[in-house]
């Protein structure tokens, strides 16, 4: 469900739980606001289109903050006059959370069902194992390296022996 509001000369689209920032409302942080000026409401298929404001519609709000936003910088210049003007501009702002939205003839739309946990008691522990589509094999175990027993071991494996064309061996130590 959604609707669209007129406030500060703006429209916005609003929704249940979203929040969005206004131009400044004399609200207390934390204080209920009401906004009248409602120009569309839709819930689904259900379409209610103001002329120019929707007959009953209401869109209730929380006020989140009150502030400033960034500063705008103006700066207004003419070359070869020595003129110069700098200016600067906080607009101040409201932040809004949206609580509900109401209008003659259209339902709110109804509060999601939670799910809740099953027992315990019924829980059934499940393990999948092996589970292999068609002329695809499982993958091979990693095979683990293991330390050779001996040092004289060690020393065969550095040994390389390579064999030359007039048949003589060369050995080569270490790496």
């Amino acid at each position: 469900m959604y609707a669209v509001i007129q406030t500060g000369g703006k429209q916005y689209k609003v929704a249940q739980g979203d929040i969005h920032r206004i131009e400044k409302i004399p609200a207390e942080v934390g204080a209920s606001v009401d906004f009248n000026n409602v120009l569309l409401v839709a819930s689904g298929d259900n379409l209610k289109i103001g002329g120019p404001l929707v007959d009953g519609g209401k869109v209730t709000a929380t006020v989140e903050t009150q502030g400033r936003d960034k500063k705008v910088k103006i700066i207004k210049f003419k070359r070869r006059k020595h003129h110069r003007k700098q200016m600067g501009h906080r607009q101040y702002y409201t932040d809004v959370k949206i609580t509900g939205i109401m209008a003659d003839g259209i339902e709110p739309p109804p509060e999601p069902v939670k799910a809740t946990p099953p027992d315990s008691e019924a829980e059934t522990d499940v393990k999948i194992t092996g589970i292999m589509a068609d002329g695809i094999e499982p993958p091979p175990e990693p095979v683990k390296a293991t330390p050779p027993d001996s040092e004289a071991e060690t020393v065969a494996e550095n040994k390389k022996t390579e064999t030359k064309a007039d048949n003589t061996e060369v050995t080569q130590h270490g790496t």
